[in-house]
């Protein structure tokens, strides 16, 4: 399979994209370890806080200076799960969790971006800004159609140092212009608001090793609809339908499954991610992201409803709606 670790919601991206049998790109960060064991380093965040110089430990090692984010050392299903601000040694005593590691607190602006190597050389770049919500959501993405020097210079200088002679995309996220994370794949989330040629790109990429996409990039969005957690969903995919049909949408993902146990679903603490809408215009995708809420029906575990007209109904029904998305 050339594509491999698609997530099904996700092949609307991929279908029809000529690409030989024999090349595998991956797509998720299990494939990304498995293809690629000289760089697997980047995938401990240990490693990658100390290629950056940044304090940090694992859980029983006492942090000199509070706060700090802990968050598990590596973890390729849902890199962010499990993260949490710890202010005071008392309460890194109380959550030592092995595993787990914890880093300097960071302050500043969440940017995830792709770049393209051939031979650990950047051809293309694209950086994507998430306005931030508590409980490790964001409210949408927008992905930028304008470079970011500073940043850029700062990426270049790591990967000379950590990725030399890698061909592929690679994906970071950074807050403040540190970074955080780095996946041996690219960001499937939003693969159609790269523009048409992207993935043709790629594909020569990683069967030529050289890179061929001219066409300037495009500001769009993408914005996620949550519900809350131990809820049961559903939703009429012919309504849907209607939806991605309205000026300004790019495409509507529909990640909730119901052919997989909810405790299965990588999510955040804040929210559970039912939706994607990815969109060139923001007002027409918070639009369609209003819609399509009321489009799902939903039921509490003791089976009463957990939804009437896309919002919670009064008393204590544990299924309170977060209005607004995340990644």
């Amino acid at each position: 399979m050339p594509f491999e670790g698609v997530d099904p919601w996700r092949w609307q991206y991929f279908e029809g994209v000529d690409c030989p049998e024999s090349t595998v790109i991956p797509i998720d960060d299990p494939t990304g370890w498995r293809l690629y064991p000289d760089y697997r380093d980047v995938y401990n965040k240990l490693f990658v806080c100390e290629s950056q110089g940044i304090p940090n430990g694992p859980h029983g090692v006492m942090p000199k200076t509070f706060p700090v984010f802990s968050k598990p050392a590596m973890n390729l299903h849902g890199m962010g799960i499990g993260g949490r601000v710890i202010r005071s040694a008392a309460e890194c005593e109380a959550s030592f969790t092995p595993g787990h590691m914890w880093m300097q607190l960071l302050r500043g602006r969440h940017i995830s971006t792709d770049v393209a190597l051939a031979s650990g050389v950047p051809r293309w770049w694209r950086h994507t800004v998430g306005k931030a919500l508590p409980r490790g959501m964001f409210d949408y993405w927008t992905l930028l159609a304008r470079p970011l020097p500073r940043l850029e210079r700062y990426l270049r200088a790591w990967i000379r140092r950590n990725l030399r002679g890698f061909t592929g995309v690679v994906n970071f996220e950074t807050i403040g212009g540190t970074i955080i994370e780095c996946h041996l794949r690219l960001s499937e989330q939003w693969v159609d608001l790269n523009g048409p040629g992207w993935l043709d790109s790629v594909v020569a990429l990683y069967v030529h090793g050289t890179w061929r996409l001219a066409a300037r990039p495009r500001t769009g969005y993408s914005i996620v609809l949550f519900g809350s957690h131990g809820t049961e969903y559903a939703i009429a995919p012919g309504a849907v339908n209607e939806l991605r049909r309205r000026p300004g949408l790019s495409s509507i993902q529909i990640t909730y499954r119901t052919d997989k146990p909810r405790e299965q679903h990588a999510m955040p603490p804040g929210g559970f991610r039912l939706a994607i809408v990815n969109a060139w215009s923001l007002a027409a995708g918070l639009a369609a992201r209003r819609d399509l809420k009321r489009l799902f029906t939903s039921a509490s575990p003791n089976g009463r409803p957990a939804l009437r007209d896309g919002r919670p109904p009064a008393g204590p029904v544990p299924a309170a709606w977060v209005g607004r998305g995340a990644r």
